[in-house]
């Protein structure tokens, strides 16, 4: 009996381990099923499908194993392309978002995916009963042209959308037992044949297999109309399908600005608003209206053309008609770029086509010198190239948005018409420094590069998305009339040059994206948003269920306005109160007496926001005390310099705040360079500088230092040792370390001092680097200490 027992114990401890190796082995595959795919793609949640992709095209050209001969890089590729197939398909990634689910099991779609546009290749509605039961299914036809232009939620998110950007899409939704759908094949055909040539782009939907879909558009009935433009589905809301008012349907759904109707008086500011950063394409007809054709063509390429339309016949048209040499029985397209006295480009026909206008437009659709103004626009004018076959050549002028700065894009658009280089291959464009701070630092920091960028020419060739090939010019572009002719000599000398296949450029740097210019602020995304969700709600909510919603704002806004009245009413009680005791002398139950106002200290962080106000504007006989610190110091130091400076907060002269020496190094390194009294390179060790602390004066612009390991002399050595010339300011303020290891301490805030031999000695901990400061202060305010004085404030402040 007692071996039975032992016998099945030992069974039954089998049995629980088998079952918790099973456990363990479910959890980690789940483990590992549920990794983000946000964060593989490196994406924040709300990204859109272009974010999607744009990060996608970045990472598997990184991780490509063919490219990248690291171990992982195979599996972290399969894992990008997995967080790239879920994150595009709407089901899958509305499943993780609520979920947390990414595994994609064979049968995760209960019918065939016919994405990418790809058509039914035989009949979906096959089966006359269902599942469940003998639930009879109308059969459409075999080989319906709904099938045929049938999408998936997927191409409709992943493709549809997208392109709605640049091209004007009409969904119709239809579905199973829908006679109506039948009826509405006819017209729905005619409109593919008639405006598909022009430009429109066409797709259907079916309700039942793309249920949540549908719902999410708010579709009510069958067959069912939406116009997407810029992402936005817009409803066709009358009750008549017919030809005529869908394609006046098609027009309105269009930007109100899309194309604009000009005259005499309008064409010559119109031709002058390429600053902008677009070409000027002006369309000549007899139409009264607008055409559809010109209209699509424009809103395709509104991002680098302004189009306008001009009558012909009119009495407000024939000068300008008259200027171009324009035929009255023709249509005529003719394109300007910075020079508005005679087109770039003209085409006559007899009657304009949709593809050859695109084609005309594609050819000329960039400025003379375009403006560097977002990374699409980059990528056009500068495309990225394989390493060794070198096809084109970007020049760049670094300027500001100030008009002093016009005569010097001018020279080089003319410097552009005189030279005799193939436009193919050399590409010129400008920018804005201020807009385009990182894009201009990351090539201005490197090697071969000019102290001060500004109107300097730079030449790059992209050898990938974020790593360029660069050479700046050694002298400033300049307008002057005695070097003008050297400067042009010396750009067209180097382009040459370099358009010779066996020349490279010598120097390599990683860029970073070009900032969007014409991206909407924060302001306007709002109000898009709430105009969105306006039509939403108006597209979507019956008269039935519009009652119920007023009546419940209706409730909500009337009890705000009695709370309101009441608040009021409590407040004058309490005034009335308040003055009738003062009145007769006495103290007011429960308002406590005035005493002294207490002073409190405020110690800001120093940035980019709090520059002016602490530093740069400060009032004659103020200063203000700056504490240097990284992150791992910060908690450590900040209470202690609180604690110093504690005294002073009844001063009103002074001001306390931190600065993040990290985050603004080079601001440091500016504002020290300027007491050396000589250009040199000044290597600062971030860790070396925590618990300095700066006494900034702004109006008389000069600072003074306190550091733990370098001390400062007695005054009356110091001057006898600067009348030796034996030393400078930069033997306090350089805080030079060629030794690096310090970098890596996360105990030790400094180096050893120069002055002192003892290896032991000279070493300061962290809790103990602000210990004389007490004694830095009293002799900061006797006005002892070492004063730095410097030109001008730096503007890099971050």
């Amino acid at each position: 009996m007692h071996n039975l027992i032992s016998c099945l114990q030992s069974r039954t401890a089998f049995v629980l381990s088998c079952i918790k190796l099973l456990l363990f082995f479910i959890i980690f595959h789940t483990v590992l099923s549920l990794s983000d795919p946000y964060a593989t793609l490196g994406v924040h949640r709300s990204a859109s499908i272009t974010e999607i992709k744009q990060a996608y095209k970045r990472l598997a050209r990184e991780w490509h194993p063919d490219k990248n001969k690291e171990p992982e890089a195979e599996s972290k590729f399969i894992e990008i392309n997995k967080a790239y197939e879920l994150l595009t398909d709407p089901e899958r990634k509305r499943l993780f978002d609520r979920s947390g689910v990414t595994e994609d099991t064979p049968n995760f779609r209960h019918y065939p995916d016919y994405s990418q546009f790809r058509r039914y290749e035989g009949d979906p509605f096959e089966h006359l009963f269902s599942q469940g039961g003998f639930n009879f299914q109308y059969k459409f036809s075999q080989g319906s042209f709904y099938h045929r232009h049938t999408v998936t939620a997927k191409a409709f998110e992943n493709q549809i959308v997208p392109n709605s950007n640049f091209q004007p899409y009409l969904i119709l939704i239809y579905g199973e037992l829908c006679f109506a759908c039948i009826n509405a094949e006819p017209i729905w055909r005619k409109l593919i044949q008639e405006l598909e040539p022009l430009g429109v782009g066409f797709a259907a939907i079916h309700a039942q297999q793309e249920a949540s879909l549908t719902h999410k558009m708010g579709v009510s009935s069958l067959p069912y109309l939406i116009g997407v433009v810029d992402g936005r589905a817009l409803h066709y809301k009358d009750h008549q399908l017919s030809f005529i008012k869908v394609v006046d349907f098609c027009r309105r759904i269009l930007p109100s600005r899309t194309m604009v109707s000009l005259s005499d008086y309008s064409v010559d500011d119109f031709l002058l608003g390429w600053h902008d950063n677009r070409v000027r394409v002006l369309i000549f007809s007899t139409a009264e209206a607008i055409r559809l054709r010109y209209l699509l063509v424009a809103f395709r390429f509104r991002n680098n053309a302004a189009v306008g339309h001009i009558r012909i016949g009119t009495s407000d048209t024939e000068v300008v008609c008259k200027r171009y040499n324009i035929q009255p029985k023709m249509e005529s397209l003719l394109i300007f770029n910075e020079d508005s006295s005679k087109p770039i480009a003209t085409l006559s026909m007899t009657e304009l086509t949709s593809q050859t206008m695109s084609d005309v437009i594609e050819a000329n659709k960039f400025l003379l010198l375009p403006r560097l103004s977002s990374q699409n626009l980059f990528d056009q004018l500068c495309p990225t190239e394989a390493k060794r076959a070198r096809k084109y050549l970007c020049v760049i002028l670094i300027t500001k948005n100030v008009k002093e700065h016009d005569p010097y894009r001018a020279l080089m658009r003319e410097f552009i018409q005189q030279i005799d280089l193939p436009n193919n291959r050399v590409r010129f464009m400008f920018l804005f420094e201020e807009k385009q701070k990182d894009f201009v630092k990351a090539l201005s920091s490197g090697m071969g590069a000019p102290e001060d960028p500004i109107l300097h020419v730079v030449l790059i060739w992209r050898k990938e998305h974020d790593r360029v090939k660069y050479q700046w010019l050694e002298h400033k572009w300049d307008i002057n009339e005695d070097s003008v002719n050297a400067t042009k000599d010396e750009l067209n000398a180097a382009v040459k040059h370099l358009m010779q296949k066996t020349e490279t450029l010598p120097y390599d740097a990683q860029v970073s994206i070009l900032a969007d210019e014409h991206a909407l602020g924060l302001f306007a995304r709002v109000l898009n948003r709430m105009i969105l969700m306006g039509d939403v709600l108006w597209d979507n909510i019956t008269r039935q269920e519009l009652l119920p919603a007023l009546s419940v704002m209706g409730s909500i806004a009337f009890i705000a306005l009695v709370g309101y009245i009441m608040t009021y009413l409590v407040q004058l009680e309490e005034q009335s109160i308040q003055e009738r005791y003062q009145r007769g002398g006495k103290q007011v139950p429960g308002v406590p007496n005035r005493s002294k106002p207490e002073y409190h200290l405020h110690v800001h962080e120093l940035r980019g926001e709090t520059y002016n106000g602490l530093v740069r504007l400060l009032k004659p006989g103020c200063r203000t005390l700056v504490l240097l610190l990284d992150n791992e110091s910060k908690m450590k130091l900040l209470p202690i310099y609180y604690k110093i400076v504690y005294p002073y907060r009844k001063n009103k002269t002074l001001m306390f705040a931190f600065l993040m020496i990290e985050k603004n190094l080079e601001w440091y390194r500016h504002l020290l360079l300027q007491t050396l009294g000589e250009t040199r390179e000044l290597n600062i060790n971030p860790k070396n500088c925590i618990g300095t602390v700066l006494s900034l004066v702004g109006h008389r612009k000069y600072f003074c230092v306190y550091h733990a390991k370098h001390a400062e002399q007695d005054p009356r050595k110091r001057e006898g040792k600067i009348r030796k010339g034996e030393g400078s300011a930069g033997e306090f303020i350089g805080f030079e370390d060629s030794n690096t290891d310090s970098e890596n301490s996360d105990v030790e805030a400094a180096k050893i001092s120069q002055y002192d031999n003892d290896i032991y000695g000279s070493i300061v901990f962290e809790e103990h680097l602000l210990d004389g400061l007490p004694n830095w202060l009293d002799r900061l305010f006797e006005g002892s200490t070492r004063r730095y004085y410097i030109q001008y404030w730096p503007e890099n402040m971050k």
